[in-house]
């Protein structure tokens, strides 16, 4: 591709670029501030180069002549990013959110780590299964789907006419993923949960039968090592079960293009 092409087809490019940046700057591990800044503008002005012989010989994008009306059409194109990479950005979500739903009763509450993709603080166990996800996302070919599923496959599905007529229907679709995001977090957290249930009823009834026992202190440590032991027996499950649901975020990344735009992928 020469730069003339580039010059020739800069308002198209330009268009591409944007949904590409947005997208990059939402999607799960790119969204690091680790990675500078430069960084992800060359990674999407490379992908955007990439995709715009396609994205010109298919045709599907129309120049208006106003300069208002393309304008209100880079931002319908930088829209579609966002809710893209956002809709990838979920699946991270679950492992955080799951290592939330048991690190009060383990008595971590208070150790919280500082996450550098989220840019927030998480507890501690919410932090290591995201490392632990993030892996999986890696060894599962995760940026290959990230780039083939996330970016070309939305070119080829949808473009903003289409995603304005089709809005009602991809709202449904974000609240479903976000109520699915809830639904999975508690699958895996379920596990270590129901054991520290059970410990703290166990600890409730040694508690009435002898009260002379300090079992406030003993409860702490029998808790953060029976978590930590089903962590470890039930760890070969929880990684298929880690790859299953990013598989299963990227299938309703699917879904959403399907819905934006009524038709197959």
């Amino acid at each position: 591709m020469t730069l003339d092409y580039l010059v020739a087809e800069a308002q198209i490019f330009l268009l591409v670029f944007a949904r590409i940046l947005v997208f990059i700057e939402i999607a799960p591990l790119l969204n690091s501030s680790a990675i500078p800044q430069i960084a992800k503008i060359g990674l999407a002005f490379f992908i955007s180069t990439a995709v715009l012989p396609s994205v010109v010989s298919s045709g599907v994008y129309t120049i208006p002549d106003s300069g208002l009306q393309y304008a209100m059409l880079l931002i319908g194109e930088a829209l579609i990013g966002i809710i893209t990479g956002f809709f990838l950005d979920l699946i991270m979500a679950v492992f955080q959110l799951a290592g939330q739903f048991f690190s009060t009763q383990m008595g971590f509450a208070s150790s919280q780590v500082y996450d550098p993709l989220a840019q927030i603080q998480i507890p501690l166990m919410g932090q290591f299964l995201n490392l632990t996800a993030m892996l999986i996302f890696l060894s599962v070919g995760g940026f290959q789907k990230l780039f083939l599923g996330g970016i070309y496959n939305s070119f080829k599905a949808v473009t903003v006419s289409q995603f304005i007529q089709s809005k009602d229907s991809v709202i449904p679709m974000l609240l479903s993923g976000m109520s699915g995001l809830f639904g999975q977090a508690l699958v895996i957290a379920m596990p270590v949960m129901g054991v520290l249930l059970l410990m703290q009823i166990t600890m409730g009834l040694l508690a009435k039968a002898a009260p002379q026992m300090n079992l406030l202190m003993l409860a702490f440590p029998i808790n953060i090592f029976m978590a930590f032991l089903v962590l470890v027996a039930m760890m070969p499950l929880m990684l298929q079960t880690f790859e299953n649901i990013i598989d299963y975020g990227f299938n309703g990344l699917y879904e959403l293009l399907r819905a934006m735009t009524g038709r197959n992928v």
